[in-house]
């Protein structure tokens, strides 16, 4: 996919407006908000350094939090440029757009306002990029714009594994819910060699095997496309699953009681929250074999200690393996982070809605409105 670049504007004197992800974990230090994990903070300074020598004055816009279109004090940008001051004090960081209603609605206005000034636009936001948002679609309508590196690495990257992987591929799908997954796992029972499912939309699956799930996650609707799935023979669905009776908390906290090992089949009042041993073993055997791998969502609550097994047991894994590994979404990435593994696969996404929805349709409406910009 061509995406129009930067690398040829004569920015001196020129204002840029960089659409950044900043959408960044914050807590409160000292009895201030302050940024905790600043990686998408520092993906981005190459961009800003670039920029900045050669002549240009950056300004950044993200969006942060989930404000609705209202200014509320809890979402503003505030601690993430107090830590992008400490990083690159050149660069400008506008107040959260979503405070605007005009962003989520994508309103022409409000995405002229964004540009008033500015000379050039770049899109460095893979992870908002899925979403049709004033401060992605309508810049690139108005000025001459491009897609920044992360992103365009991103996008290459993503559909490598699409067009040309090396064999077998095998791609990790896990999460809470069947319907925000069976898309995903239907493209890749056609492109890669083995789709391993895990998380709560497994047990959707394993319902379709007459196996007992007791009170697991489970979506009637999508049984018979969950069958027709596993007929392919493609896909891999855990053996066995370890859990809790109903009514036992679960949380980051944990809790007193201990899981149950359940085998392949869960009681009624039980409910799974975790791969067992023998999957565990299964989805280990799977992925050592991979030369191209691709994961997204944990396979169990890993949030919860109690149930960090299995997803621990995926990251490592993949980790150790010697294939090209991409890892893409917040919980997997999150899980690498935990267990101090994120340095140890070959990519990291910083978009999970977005890589997904790229693997799904092949493109997303931000890279369609770089495309199709008058200026391209």
């Amino acid at each position: 996919m061509e995406l129009p670049r930067p690398e040829r504007w004569d920015l001196a004197g020129k204002r840029a407006l960089v659409r950044v992800d900043f959408n960044v974990p914050v807590a409160t230090v000292d009895g201030r908000l302050e940024v905790t994990d600043d990686f998408r903070l520092r993906a981005a300074l190459p961009l800003f350094r670039d920029l900045i020598a050669r002549g240009a004055q950056v300004v950044a816009a993200t969006h942060f939090g989930r404000p609705k279109g209202h200014v509320v004090e809890e979402y503003s940008v505030a601690p993430i440029r107090r830590r992008l001051a400490e990083l690159a004090p050149e660069v400008e960081l506008m107040e959260n757009l979503r405070f605007h209603p005009g962003e989520e609605a994508n309103d022409r206005a409000f995405g002229e306002s964004l540009v008033a000034g500015v000379d050039y636009y770049i899109n460095e936001a893979f992870g908002a990029s899925h979403r049709a948002h004033a401060s992605i679609m309508i810049p690139p309508t108005l000025v001459p714009s491009a897609a920044g590196p992360n992103l365009a690495h991103e996008v290459e990257t993503i559909l490598s594994l699409l067009t040309n992987p090396q064999r077998p591929f095998v791609a990790i799908v896990g999460g809470a819910k069947v319907a925000d997954k069976l898309g995903i796992v239907k493209v890749l029972v056609d492109k890669a060699d083995t789709v391993i499912v895990g998380g709560g939309m497994a047990y959707t699956f394993e319902a379709t095997q007459g196996r007992t799930i007791g009170s697991s996650l489970f979506n009637a609707d999508y049984l018979e496309e969950c069958g027709r799935l596993l007929a392919t023979g493609k896909v891999v669905i855990p053996l066995d699953t370890r859990g809790l009776a109903d009514g036992d908390p679960v949380g980051p906290s944990g809790g007193a009681s201990e899981p149950i090992d359940f085998g392949a089949n869960i009681p009624n009042h039980h409910e799974g929250f975790d791969i067992g041993a023998k999957s565990v073993a299964l989805f280990e055997e799977t992925i050592a074999r991979a030369r191209t791998i691709l994961w997204n969502g944990p396979v169990g609550f890993f949030e919860d200690p109690r149930f960090l097994a299995g997803t621990a047991a995926v990251a490592r894994a993949v980790a150790t393996s010697s294939a090209l590994s991409v890892v893409g979404g917040g919980d997997s990435v999150a899980a690498l982070r935990q267990l101090g593994l994120e340095g140890e696969v070959s990519f990291v996404s910083t978009g999970g809605g977005a890589s997904l929805e790229l693997v799904e349709f092949g493109d997303l409406p931000g890279l369609r409105a770089l495309r199709e910009s008058p200026f391209a």
